[in-house]
Parts: C-alpha cells; structure tokens; sequence
C-alpha cells in the first residue's frame, strides 16, 4: 500500500497493523492480518507477458510463457511425473476445475502440457458448497455397479494377457495406466472419504465459509491429508459472468465495492481458516501454501474507480514448507509500478514451489521431441530469503 501518495495512486482504503512489528496489509484483510506471522509477503514480482489473464496463468503456474506451439507442464504435473501418486487419489488435483476463459483465448498453464495428459491433474468439475455435493469422476456410471466394474477390470486384464505386443506401445500403455488409476479412486475408500466434507464438523465448515472458495480451501485441506500431493486452488473460474478480482470498476467487471464487500471478506475468512488450521493439525511445516497472481493492478485508479491489468509490479505470498513467516521480501518503487529492490520472476517463484518439493533444479523433463527439458531455466534459484 501506498498510503502517503496521491488519492489517485493510493486508492480508497487504509493500512492496518498485523501482528508482526513494520508490517501492515490493507483494512480488508482483518483476518489475515491477525496471522501475518504465518506467511511472508514478496512485493517485487513482475512477468514481462502481455497484460491478458491468460498469459500470466501461463507463467506463474510454469515459469514459462508457451512458445513454439511448447506447453510447459504445470508444476503441479511436473511433480506427478517426478513422483507419481503416493496413494488412491491422483498426485495433483485441481479445485473447483481448471481455469476458463481468459479473453485472451491461450492455454491456461493447468495441464500436463508436453508431459502428456496422463499428468494433467484431477479436476474436480464440481462445487462443494452445495448440498448435493459428488464428485462425478468417483461414481461408476448408474448401469455399471462397483461389482460390475470390478468384473469388467478382471476381463481387462485377462485380455490384456493375450495382447503382449499391444502392451508395448507408449499409447497403449497410457491407456491402462488411466484405466487403472481412474479405477483405484472409484473404488477406494480412503479417495471417497477424502472428498466427503459431510465429515466435517459444521463449525469447521462455517469456519471456511459456506461458498465455493471456502469448500474448496478445506477440501485441499482434506486432500492433503489424504496424500495428494500438489493442490491447485481457483479462487474464480473465468473473469467474466461473476464478481472477481478483475476490478476495472464497471460492469461487466467488478467494483471496488465488490471487492471490499464480496471478494476480500471470501477470501480473507477462506485463507485464515486454512493456514490456521493446518497449522493446528501440524500440517502447515510440511505444506507450502502460494498465493500467487497472474499480474498486478494499475498504480493510478482508472476513471471508473478500479484499477487495470499491470504485469510491472505485485506481489505474492508464501506460508508453511519451510517458509519462515513474517517477512517482506522486495519493495515496489513510490506508486508501486516497477520493482525497486528484489525483483522476482515467475521462473524464480516456480524453482521456489520445486525447492519446498524437494526437487533438484537440476533436473531435466523429456521435452518435445525427445529432447532435455531443463526444470527451471539455466541460473534460476528459489526466493532464498524466504526460507
């Protein structure tokens, strides 16, 4: 925040104290400001693709921006390929569902990419705020009961036996590699009972919030503890139809006052009862929790009283898997347009994820065409300071 500027660059709102000494957030986070101990907030991010949603979904999801028809494998994809799944349910999943549209009509950096889809995560294609909440991919089709499928698995495999030469292609064993997983978590106990929120004491799920950000922030919380590896949150699906963080200031897009009133208040609750309850169950040590961005916003508030996209300057902020809480890294200049001390990309925040990993940035992807795929660009390190 920017509160000794000009009305124009500071905006409507004031700072408020947190509960470590030199650092104040906006008066619309309360919440989080009573756990700044948790998280450390980096001020100097920037990305140098265009100033579309999809672009920057792209790069802080990558480190990359696609180029050359390559699609870079979400990190999340990335570590399925590493490590594969360490239990029933999927090594990645993806909450509420991928992203949608962006305007700018790119891939949404929520995929596999040249790993293959047999690494793109699990989306759930579902809200688990309403009542009639089910995951759809964890119910056999009505005709096809569980004894059934299991049925139809024990013909698969005795068919497979007679088709040695088939089994050795890479399609073909893609194929079964699908089938066998999509058929462990239809029929795993531990998978359905990871996804049953119903378990959950009704004042812990007041605690998250009754919408579909706040069920989605307790049902990773869920998933982790079930042995999901990599949990991507959506706070949105698309920035058109609803109220989001897109505040340009009018219709079709959303209001400061929407922000104040509808987003913030959502999503402050939502982040606060995670990190808080993680933290509690002794999670938080062994979880990294990103909260990431595809870009910033505007520094001068435009005439409709919102602000635009700008990809020059924001910030990002990091909880648990080794982060020490309570810290700032970087500064943005006086109006908070361009860094002014530590600049970060989005190459450095990916090599942050992979480090709490514990992968080694050394690593090489098999590429397209067969060729080596460096993990992170030659020289590119982690956020040290954050740990």
């Amino acid at each position: 925040m920017k509160p000794a500027a000009p009305s124009e660059i500071r905006g409507p709102f004031q700072p408020i104290r947190t509960n470590c000494a030199g650092i104040e957030i906006s008066e619309i986070f309360p919440r989080h400001a009573k756990i700044a101990d948790k998280f450390s907030l980096v001020r100097s991010c920037y990305h140098t693709g265009a100033a579309v949603h999809d672009a920057g979904w792209q790069m802080m999801q990558t480190g990359r921006l696609f180029a050359g028809g390559v699609e870079t494998p979400h990190a999340g994809a990335v570590l399925s390929y590493l490590r594969g799944r360490k239990s029933d349910l999927p090594a990645s999943v993806v909450l509420p569902e991928t992203m949608g549209r962006g305007g700018g009509n790119l891939p949404n950096g929520q995929a596999g990419g040249f790993l293959g889809k047999a690494h793109d995560p699990f989306s759930l294609m579902a809200d688990p705020s309403q009542a009639d909440f089910k995951v759809p991919d964890l119910l056999p089709p009505p005709e096809i009961g569980t004894a059934r499928l299991d049925r139809r698995r024990r013909m698969r495999e005795v068919v497979d036996q007679t088709l040695d030469h088939f089994e050795a292609t890479e399609n073909a064993q893609l194929l079964d590699d699908n089938f066998q997983a999509a058929y462990r978590m239809m029929t795993s106990p531990q998978a359905r009972e990871a996804f049953e929120l119903k378990r959950e004491p009704e004042s812990v799920r007041q605690r998250y919030g009754m919408n579909r950000f706040g069920q989605c922030c307790l049902l990773a919380r869920r998933l982790i503890e079930g042995g999901v590896r990599f949990v991507t949150l959506n706070t949105f699906l698309t920035v058109f139809d609803e109220i989001t963080w897109d505040i340009h200031g009018s219709k079709p897009f959303t209001s400061i006052e929407g922000m104040k009133n509808i987003v913030a208040p959502m999503y402050d609750q939502a982040y606060s009862a995670l990190i808080e309850d993680l933290d509690q169950r002794g999670l938080l040590e062994q979880t990294l929790v990103c909260n990431l961005a595809e870009f910033g916003r505007t520094p001068r508030v435009n005439p409709a009283g919102g602000r635009d996209h700008w990809p020059q300057c924001f910030t990002t902020y990091f909880a648990g898997g080794g982060v020490r809480g309570g810290r700032v890294i970087g500064r943005s200049d006086p109006i908070g347009g361009v860094p002014a001390e530590r600049p970060v990309g989005p190459a450095e925040i990916i090599a942050t994820i992979y480090r709490s990993l514990g992968l080694d940035l050394e690593t090489h992807l098999p590429g397209p065409a067969g060729r080596p795929f460096p993990l992170v660009d030659f020289g590119t390190k982690e956020i040290d300071e954050l740990f």
